[in-house]
């Protein structure tokens, strides 16, 4: 692999540059792709972009870039997109810096910008190579999610149209999905998701089995029948408790089921308005599993095993043989999916290993 340090001006970069859905974003006289594939979105905040422009106004250096080259002599950037795609759309004129746009600047002002010299090293050899670069170089930036680091690895076509549904601002999935999903799109954890639901928390395999795929629309149509059965077996949307479920994993199991959805509605409702039920996120997968670990039922206070606890002085209930309270548990009498409360009428201390032969039956 062969590394070469090379210096760049600001006129140079931004020479062609252009930022559109069909080519992509490309500078440097239309020979460098400003976002390869595997490159995640433009994130800075106005904040991040004016501190680039500013340094860029006072002389001062900015961080080395990362450039590779291609098989037909043209570039891509490996590190460094935020900063170029900030001076290249100030320079175009897409947004002010301290209220002044590029083209109000004097012409001393502009011919300073454009004249300005950044150093890029410039990197050619293998795909592998490259892409080991670019994993090892961004260590020491701002931190890259696991799904950005897999599309660097599995770069491709199916990456590419992937992208296309899952990881842009106000994308299909976002459209669909937003109520159900955690994270942000445009760090590719929509996209993460939705390939963690497909291949069972399988991913790298999937996209390593996929990589070269035209398309990406099996992942796609996939997603939308897992939003579609959620719709459709749980009626009334309740965005508070529903978000960040692991929908897809449900719908795998699931999806063949037929269920009442009246009744399902019903229990919901009944769930959401029980003081004993302290997860209510978890309703649905309780719903659909029957596993009350999802509802994290509320427990017997301290106080309420420690005066069931001088009653029944200081004995198990069952074996009746004497402990320290630490080695007991408070148990319902009544067990709660019949109906039983966590109240002080309902609580019998029980020694660990009586407690969990009762609830093993």
């Amino acid at each position: 692999m062969k590394i070469e340090l090379k210096e760049i001006t600001i006129k140079e970069l931004s020479e062609g540059f252009e930022d559109n859905n069909e080519n992509g974003v490309v500078g440097f006289g239309g020979k460098l792709d400003i976002r390869p594939p595997y490159q995640r979105e433009f994130i800075y905040k106005d904040k991040q972009r004016d501190a680039v422009i500013n340094t860029v106004t006072k002389s001062f250096p900015l961080n080395v870039m990362y450039w590779a080259v291609r098989e037909d002599g043209t570039f891509e950037v490996i590190d460094g997109q935020q900063r170029t795609i900030s001076i290249c759309q100030y320079v175009n004129g897409d947004f002010a810096y301290l209220f002044r746009y590029f083209h109000n600047l004097e012409k001393d002002e502009q011919e300073q910008i454009l004249n300005y010299k950044f150093m890029v090293y410039i990197c050619s050899g293998s795909e592998s190579e490259k892409l080991q670069w670019f994993k090892t170089i961004n260590i020491a930036g701002e931190k890259l999610t696991e799904q950005e680091l897999r599309n660097a690895v599995y770069t491709g076509s199916w990456v590419a149209d992937a992208k296309r549904y899952f990881s842009k601002t106000g994308c299909v999935a976002f459209n669909i999905g937003a109520d159900y999903l955690n994270g942000s799109a445009i760090r590719q954890e929509y996209l993460e998701t939705a390939i963690d639901w497909i291949s069972n928390g399988n991913i790298e395999t999937y996209m390593a089995n996929h990589q070269h795929d035209p398309n990406a629309s099996a992942l796609w149509l996939y997603f939308q029948s897992v939003i579609t059965w959620v719709n459709a077996t749980f009626t009334n949307k309740r965005k508070k408790f529903m978000k960040g479920i692991e929908w897809g994993l449900l719908y795998n199991k699931y999806k063949d089921v037929v269920y009442d959805t009246k009744a399902i509605e019903a229990e919901t409702a009944k769930l959401i308005a029980d003081d004993d039920v302290e997860k209510k996120s978890g309703i649905y997968q309780y719903i659909l599993t029957r596993d009350e670990r999802y509802l994290g039922i509320r427990t017997f206070s301290d106080s309420i095993k420690q005066k069931v606890y001088e009653k029944q002085e200081r004995k198990c209930i069952i074996c009746k043989k004497e402990f320290d309270i630490s080695a007991m548990e408070g148990d319902h009498i009544t067990p709660w999916h019949e109906g039983g409360k966590t109240i002080e009428i309902n609580c019998q201390m029980l020694c660990k290993d009586d407690n969990r032969r009762k609830s093993g039956k």
